[in-house]
């Protein structure tokens, strides 16, 4: 399934250019903001109050080399009226393997359900942090936690891009032909996890730029083409954060209220399994 955003109907090569110096703006205000969230966030120790009557809460993932500064419009517009509990993951900036990272999150995600009061929660992953967030939804059970997962700019097909960057194992993770990638097109069957993923054209890091879609049989999966605008933007841009909120604000499914599965065994040590900024 598929649907667009287009902010300005503009000819391509105006859009193009648009979209340019728009990421070009994006990145000097990040490149400010980025001091702002190194520390990792302290999540508030409040306990719940009426969780039965609110919405999930969210948990923001960055991506390669970030922090949780990318979302500072994002996570305002989430939390506007503080009807949505919205909180930010700074995973390791030294991790070598990104289902490790996953194993990491999935302690969070049962760590903010405790807190919170609910059972499930809402994820939302730039970049790289989108396809941590789908490892632990779909190879790591991360689906009975798991209601509904964002991602913008994600490269769930595998990115071409910057090929001398193989030195780095997270890198090489995100190739088209790697474990991970292979893990993710495996059969997921009843996976109760819905996916919304937005990608640009002009997003300058998916290599080729259709690679940020999901294109997988077994998942509830409607990609997003946001129109004029590159990588880091998908972040920041108004049009982009009113669909994501519109995402999680919709009708609730069956799946999304029924009862939690039994606990399933810890994860260990992922195993290869027999076969979409």
């Amino acid at each position: 399934m598929g649907l667009t955003i287009a902010p300005l109907p503009v000819p391509r090569t105006g859009a193009a250019l648009r979209a340019a110096v728009l990421e070009a703006a994006v990145l000097a205000g990040h490149l400010l903001l980025y001091p702002t969230g190194i520390r990792e966030e302290r999540p508030s120790a409040a306990p719940a109050a009426g969780a039965a009557g609110q919405p999930p809460p969210v948990l923001l993932l960055h991506g390669f080399t970030d922090n949780r500064s990318v979302f500072v419009l994002l996570r305002r517009a989430l939390g506007a009226g503080g009807r949505r509990r919205v909180e930010t993951y700074n995973h390791s900036p030294f991790s070598r393997d990104l289902r490790v990272t996953a194993r990491h999150l999935a302690r969070r995600v049962e760590e903010l359900c405790e807190r919170s009061g609910q059972e499930r929660v809402d994820l939302i992953g730039h970049s790289l942090g989108g396809l941590v967030a789908r490892y632990y939804v779909q190879r790591l059970g991360g689906d009975a936690r798991v209601r509904t997962l964002v991602t913008l700019g994600t490269p769930h097909g595998g990115t071409r891009i910057a090929p001398f960057m193989d030195a780095h194992p997270l890198v090489r993770q995100m190739r088209p032909d790697s474990e991970v990638m292979a893990e993710l097109r495996a059969p997921a069957p009843g996976c109760r996890t819905r996916f919304r993923a937005y990608w640009s054209e002009f997003d300058a890091l998916m290599v080729p730029t259709g690679t940020a879609r999901i294109e997988h049989p077994d998942l509830d999966a409607t990609n997003v083409q946001v129109t004029g605008i590159g990588h880091l933007a998908l972040s920041v841009h108004p049009a982009v954060i009113t669909a994501v909120r519109r995402d999680l604000d919709g009708p609730l499914r069956a799946a999304d209220t029924a009862p939690r599965p039994p606990e399933a065994p810890p994860a260990t040590e992922p195993e290869g399994r027999s076969q979409a900024g």
